[in-house]
């Protein structure tokens, strides 16, 4: 990196990935919004970043602190695991939709849930 020029085009680089960051996010609050209007939130939380993750666990069923789990190193994953299959259960789906869908690839399936047939049904 001794030329401007190597230096220029590295921050190219990071300006695409910047736009397709943007992208992928916007992608992903609008499947949590049509989610959280299904689960009777305010759909306009999704767009918050860390509200959102919040209002997903309170979704699951879980109480907002859990959340804090996601900040343990080794919990965070497992925690993760655990939304990802009470959510699915939420909306009536089974363990393997949840597991490979809303936890290996959370935005597919996200778009599932909010705008396909599936109904949230609260904590029984």
């Amino acid at each position: 990196m001794n030329d401007i020029t190597d230096q220029a085009q590295l921050t190219t680089l990071f300006q695409s990935y910047g736009v397709f960051g943007i992208v992928w996010y916007l992608v992903i609050a609008i499947a949590l919004w049509r989610i959280f209007s299904k689960a009777g939130y305010p759909g306009i939380l999704a767009i918050i970043p860390i509200v959102n993750v919040f209002v997903l666990v309170k979704v699951a069923g879980y109480s907002a602190w859990m959340t804090l789990l996601y900040l343990v190193p080794i919990a965070n994953l497992i925690f993760s695991i655990f939304v990802a299959i009470r959510l699915g259960q939420r909306f009536g789906k089974g363990g393997a939709f949840s597991f490979f869908l809303l936890w290996l690839f959370s935005v597919i399936g996200y778009l599932i849930l909010g705008f396909g047939g599936a109904r949230y049904s609260p904590r029984r």
